[in-house]
Order: C-alpha cells, then structure tokens, then sequence
C-alpha cells in the first residue's frame, strides 16, 4: 500500500488532479477493467471508492487518478512517495463486460476520463473499433489525451471554452457520431449531469448505453446501503450491483441528490482542516 509514484497531472482553475502509482500486488494481479478500489488515507478517516486505471502485473502496482474533492482527496493527493496509506481493498465491483461488440463510443467527462481508458484499452483489445470523446472546461484540465490516443482509433477532445479540440459539450459529438452510422456500445463516465445527458441523448437511437455510477461509498460490500441506486425500478447498490448500469434505467434525480448529501458537511471539515 505504499506509494512508489505520484504526479501532479493538472492544476488550475482550482481543480488539481493527481496520479498515484501505489504498491498493491494481490489487486493487480486480479484487477479488470471497470473496477475499483475503497481505500483509506488514515486510520481515523473515510473510505473512499476509486477506479483501478491501470495495473502493472510485474511490478505489483496499481494506478489511481483522484481530483481534490473534498477532504480525504486532498489528504490523498497530498501522500508524500514511499508513504504508506492506510489500507486498501480490491478489486471492488463488477467488471466491464468486454467482448466484440463492433463500434463503440467511450465518453469521459472531467476526471472520468481516466476511468474510461482502462476501458478503452480492453474494448480495442477486444477488436472493437473504439471512438473516444473526452470533454474539460478547458485545455489546461484535459488529462489522459496521449495515453487515449494510443488506446483508441479515434479520439475527439472538447472544451467548453474551446481552447484546444472543438468547443461544446461531449454530447455534441456524441450526437453527431449516432446520426452518422450506427453504433453498438456507448459507456459514459463523468459528472452525474453529463452522464444524464449521454442518457438522453443515447435514448432516442436504442444504442445500449452504461455509465459507471460514482455513487456515495463506505463499506464497498452491499452491507452499508449507502451507495443504492434506483435502475429500472429496483434498488441497486453500486459496489456489488455496479459500478456499471444501463444509463436509461438509472433514476438521475434520486442520484443526484443522495451524491449531494454531504456537500455542506464536506466544505465545513475542509474549512476547519485546512491542507
């Protein structure tokens, strides 16, 4: 669990997002795309779920990408190298389905764009034709270009202030995509707001459509409760339900609220711990 690599991989405009390289040999050997890890900073803190970007068998390690959120990330991205974290369980989750689906379209919003590469990556190995479309608010907080540039056949980069790619949303090429030629596979991962819009526009061309749900987190096991979700009706829990659902099932606004819950509590502990 120790941290052997850490990389500031962007820094502005108040976002800063980091790469942790972190030794954990027993989850890297079993890792697949799609899943996660619940990893804790210290042994007084919270659990928090993020997803496995890449593995390295050889060397024992896993790679995690966190954007400073709230409390816990910013004591993470702040793990000096060669520093131990307090523990961490994996692999979490059900993996993406990988298979030979034909045409697929990966979309990666903000920092979801580092959960869409190990995806990208095992669909192209698959025999995919694999489109990318990854979205920031601008260039300085596009992370991953290269890494999916080589991992897919075509990638499209957005910006909403159109500083580098096209300017738009991740829906906009999306949209223009499906009206071009059909496609078998869309996998969405990003904002709650982004993701509900792939939703909906993906809905109107039958295309099956997951998103990967970052729903609050404990426990990683089903006992909590805390991360249910409603898909199709049901209650779902994403730790051992997900992460992965058909985005046109998924009950956008119940999400959206309970991932909000905590939002206040959140800016007061930061306030008063200042890292």
């Amino acid at each position: 669990m120790k941290v052997l690599n850490k990389e500031v991989l962007t820094e502005n405009q108040g976002v800063r997002v980091v790469k942790l390289i972190i030794l954990a040999p027993d989850i890297a050997r079993k890792a697949k795309a799609g899943q996660f890890v619940v990893l804790m900073v210290k042994e007084e803190g919270e659990r928090i779920p993020l997803t496995i970007v890449n593995t390295d068998i050889v060397k024992g390690t896993i790679t995690i990408i966190a954007q400073e959120a709230g409390f816990t990330t910013k004591l993470l991205a702040r793990a000096a190298e060669g520093e131990s974290l307090y523990s961490i369980v994996g692999p979490l989750g059900h993996p993406t389905e990988i298979k030979k689906y034909g045409k697929v379209i990966l979309v990666g919003g903000g920092v979801g764009i580092a959960e869409i590469y190990p995806v990208a990556k095992a669909m192209k190995q698959a025999g995919n034709f694999v489109t990318a479309i990854i979205g920031s608010r601008s260039k300085e907080l596009l992370i991953l270009e290269r890494e999916l540039k080589e991992a897919c056949d075509e990638l499209i980069v957005m910006t909403d202030d159109g500083s580098y790619g096209r300017k738009g949303f991740v829906t906009e090429a999306l949209k223009e995509l499906l009206e071009k030629s059909k496609q078998d596979l869309v996998y969405a991962v990003g904002p709650i707001p982004m993701m509900k819009a792939v939703s909906m526009v993906t809905k109107p061309f039958g295309v099956h459509t997951l998103v990967s749900l970052n729903a609050l987190m404990v426990d990683g096991t089903g006992m909590c409760g805390c991360c249910r979700v409603s898909v199709g009706g049901k209650v779902k829990f994403s730790c051992v339900d997900g992460p992965e659902f058909e985005a046109s099932e998924v009950d956008w606004q119940e999400l959206q609220k309970r991932n909000s819950v905590y939002n206040e509590k959140e800016k007061h502990i930061c306030q008063l711990k200042k890292l």
